[in-house]
């Protein structure tokens, strides 16, 4: 009914949170650093796939709610508000389904995220071709 809002809590979070590391890293590019090594992918580039797969998961399940009328254009704006019975119940798929999705997508970005870095960073065979 509303796990989608879990998702799109978590996107505005990281969204805030890669605005202030992407000033950080351009601080430090514009200080000439050496300290602060440029990785090979910033962090700023890796929360913003986060923040790309939370909000676009996050618009399709809200989508998808509109299609099966569980979200709806005037106020309450959700139907199960309507009811505590239905509340309780949205609250309790909020907890599970929307907390799980979340906490799934996060972990399929952290494995993306270790791969890519790892695919960069290795180094290049000569005389291979792909």
């Amino acid at each position: 009914m509303a796990c989608f809002t879990v998702s799109l809590a978590e996107a505005i979070v990281v969204k805030v949170v890669q605005k202030k590391i992407a000033k950080k890293e351009k601080l430090a590019a514009e200080k000439n650093d050496i300290t602060a090594q440029k990785p090979l992918i910033p962090m700023s580039t890796r929360l913003g796939w986060l923040t790309k797969l939370l909000f676009g998961g996050s618009a399709l399940l809200a989508f998808e709610h509109v299609w099966h009328g569980e979200v709806v254009p005037w106020f309450p704006f959700l139907t199960a508000m309507n009811d505590s019975a239905d509340a309780m119940e949205m609250l309790k798929e909020i907890g599970t389904v929307g907390v799980g999705m979340a906490a799934l997508v996060t972990g399929i970005w952290f494995v993306i995220s270790k791969t890519a870095l790892h695919i960069v960073g290795r180094p290049e065979v000569k005389g291979l071709r792909m």
